[in-house]
């Protein structure tokens, strides 16, 4: 993604500027998601069906992770938005009840969050010690 760059990007700031993606000229609205779709009813355990989540999440091209618990992607709102209903309907599709928890931290301006949070609270806990 090609932002503008003319603005500084101040992490203390309660307000970024909004770059725009210079490719297609609309705003870059920075979105990083903490998601996990599971289906009710199908027994004890649920690996089988999280799988196919995550392959759709995996196959976006989108950033992204997984853990235990969720599975965290960044990109785009817009793009974002468009995976979480794509992995949804892997299970809801096929007529599971389907339980989706999700968790947006959206910050206009910033780029690479799902790793540089990581390396930052990593950074402060050094300087602590």
């Amino acid at each position: 993604m090609a932002q503008n760059n003319a603005t500084q990007i101040d992490r203390n700031a309660e307000r970024q500027e909004v770059p725009v993606d210079e490719k297609t000229g609309k705003p870059y609205i920075n979105t990083v998601a903490a998601l996990a779709i599971a289906p009710s009813g199908t027994g004890a355990e649920l690996s089988e069906y999280v799988a196919q989540v995550i392959d759709v999440i995996r196959r976006s091209g989108l950033p992204c992770e997984t853990n235990a618990m969720f599975t965290n992607i960044e990109g785009d709102l817009d793009q974002v938005l468009a995976v979480v209903r794509e992995a949804s309907m892997t299970l809801a599709g096929k007529g599971y009840r389907t339980g989706v928890t999700l968790k947006l931290d959206i910050r206009p301006g910033f780029e690479g969050q799902i790793h540089e949070k990581q390396e930052l609270v990593d950074r402060i806990l050094r300087q602590t010690k």
